[in-house]
C-alpha cells in the first residue's frame, strides 16, 4: 500500500530555488522538485508529550532511570532504545545512481528516497548520512563512531573498488549487520530471477553458464551469489575484455573475481564470451550490439539492468531470449533492489543478527523467488516491489537463516 504523503512544507513560498535567469521556482517546471520541497522525510515521536507527566516520563527525570539501567546492563540499549529498529544509511556520494560522483549534499535525495522505502517496504527505520570524506579509513572511522546509534548500516552509491574494502574493514570492526546494497541486494534480486527463469525453461542452475558485463561492485557481487548458488560456470567482463587469470591489468578484486569465475577459460572480448552462452547479465551501462545476442543459446537469458537504457534493448534481446528482465519498471521483470534490502535488514533486526552472511542472502534470494510460484511466465519471473508477500517472505527466511548460522542474538 502507497504511503500517504504528507509534506506541509511543499505548499511553502519561502525560500523558493530559482532557475538562473529565470523568475519562476523550480517547482514549476517539475513535479519532481515539488514532491522534494522541504524533503521526503521527517521524525516523528511514538509516544505522547502531553503535558508535564508525560515530559517527566520522556524525558527528566524517568528517562535518567533507562539512562542508569543501560548502563549497567548495555543490552538493554535494545529494548529501551530505537537502536533495534533503526538503519544508517551511508553514502559519500562517489556513485550516485547514474550520476556519478556529484557529492554529498547531492547525494540527500538519493538517500532520503532509501530511507522511505526501508519504512515503506520493510517497516525499518533509517537515517540518510552523507560523508564529506572519501578516504577509505576516514569512512570507516567515521561509521565506527555513529555505530551506537544504529541497529545496521546500508552502504549505498559508494564507488568501486573503495566499496569493497570498506565494507570488509566495517564487518571486521562492528558487530551489527553492514551490507552494501548495490552489491548484495543487486545480486539477491538477480538470483532470484534467475533461479525462476532456470524453472520456467526446465533447467537448473548448474546446466547454465552466465556472462556477467560490468566488473563494479554490483558485477563482481552477482558473480559471488551465482557461485554461491551453484551456476555451471559465470564469466565477467569488465571495458578490456573478460576477467582472466591470464590478464596482468587486473586490480586485486579483479584478481579475486579471475579465481572464482571463468572455469572455461574464455578470453577476448564479452561479445566473444556471449557466443553460445545461456545467460546475458549487464550491470555495466554499456551497448551489447545485436549480431552478438544472436550468438546466444537458444532459450537464452537476457537480464540488462542499466538504467535508463538497458544494454540490451528489450525489443532486441526477444528476438533472441526466452526471458528477458531489465532494471526498469516500464518492461516486464524489473530487477530492483527494493525487493531485497528491507526484509533482509527487517529479517537481520528482527534476530538481533551480528551480521549478513551469505547464508541470508541466498535464504533470501530463495524466498523471493518462491514468491512467484505457480504464476511463473516468462514476463512473471521476479514479483512486483508493491507485492505485499515479499517483504515478510524475505524477513522470515532471513532471520531463520540467521538463527541457522549462529548469528542471531535473539
Amino acid at each position: 500500500m502507497a504511503a500517504e504523503i504528507v509534506n506541509p512544507r511543499s505548499e511553502s513560498k519561502t525560500g523558493d530555488t530559482e532557475h538562473e535567469g529565470s523568475a519562476e521556482p523550480l517547482d514549476s517546471f517539475d513535479p519532481a522538485f515539488a514532491l522534494h520541497r522541504g524533503g521526503k522525510m521527517a521524525v516523528q515521536a511514538t509516544v505522547p508529550v502531553r503535558d508535564k507527566d508525560d515530559l517527566s516520563l520522556a524525558y527528566t527525570p524517568g528517562v535518567a532511570k533507562v539512562c542508569s539501567a543501560i548502563a549497567e546492563q548495555p543490552e538493554l540499549v535494545h529494548d529501551y532504545t530505537w537502536k533495534s529498529s533503526v538503519v544508517a544509511v551511508v553514502t559519500d556520494g562517489t556513485a550516485v545512481l547514474g550520476l556519478g560522483d556529484i557529492g554529498p549534499e547531492a547525494s540527500l535525495p538519493v538517500m532520503e528516497g532509501k530511507a522511505i522505502l526501508f519504512k515503506q517496504f520493510g517497516g525499518v527505520d533509517a537515517v540518510p548520512i552523507a560523508l564529506n570524506c572519501t578516504d577509505v579509513d576516514e569512512i570507516v572511522e567515521t561509521v565506527v563512531r555513529l555505530a551506537p546509534s544504529f541497529g545496521g548500516v546500508n552502504l549505498e552509491d559508494i564507488s568501486a573498488p573503495r566499496c569493497f574494502e570498506v565494507e570488509r574493514k566495517l564487518q571486521e570492526r562492528l558487530d551489527i549487520p553492514v551490507f552494501h546494497d548495490d552489491q548484495h541486494g543487486t545480486a539477491v534480486v538477480t538470483l532470484a530471477a534467475l533461479r525462476n527463469a532456470a524453472r520456467l525453461s526446465g533447467r537448473a542452475l548448474g546446466e547454465l553458464r552466465a556472462v556477467i558485463s560490468g566488473a563494479g561492485a554490483a558485477g563482481v557481487a552477482i558473480a559471488k551469489m551465482l557461485v554461491e548458488a551453484g551456476i555451471g560456470d559465470v564469466a565477467v567482463a569488465d571495458r578490456k575484455g573478460v576477467v582472466s587469470a591470464d590478464r596482468g591489468d587486473l586490480t586485486p578484486v579483479k584478481q579475486e573475481l579471475a579465481g572464482f569465475t571463468n572455469k572455461a577459460g574464455i578470453t577476448g572480448s564479452l561479445e566473444a564470451a556471449l557466443d553460445g552462452a545461456d545467460v546475458f547479465i549487464g550491470v555495466s551501462g554499456g551497448t551489447v550490439a545485436e549480431p552478438a545476442v544472436a550468438t546466444m543459446a537458444k532459450g537464452a537469458f537476457v537480464f540488462a539492468m542499466a538504467n535508463p537504457n538497458p544494454e540490451v534493448h528489450p525489443e532486441v534481446a526477444h528476438k533472441y531470449a526466452a526471458v528477458v528482465a531489465t532494471g526498469r519498471s516500464d518492461f516486464p521483470n524489473q530487477i530492483n533492489n527494493v525487493l531485497a534490502f528491507p526484509g533482509i535488514f527487517a529479517g537481520a533486526l528482527q534476530v538481533r543478527a551480528s551480521r549478513i552472511t551469505e547464508g541470508m542472502k541466498l535464504a533470501a534470494a530463495e524466498a523471493l523467488a518462491a514468491v512467484v510460484g505457480d504464476d511463473l511466465a516468462a514476463d512473471y519471473v521476479i514479483p512486483s516491489p508493491f507485492d505485499e508477500r515479499v517483504a515478510p517472505a524475505v524477513t522470515a527466511a532471513v532471520a531463520a537463516a540467521a538463527r541457522a548460522e549462529g548469528v542471531a542474538r535473539r
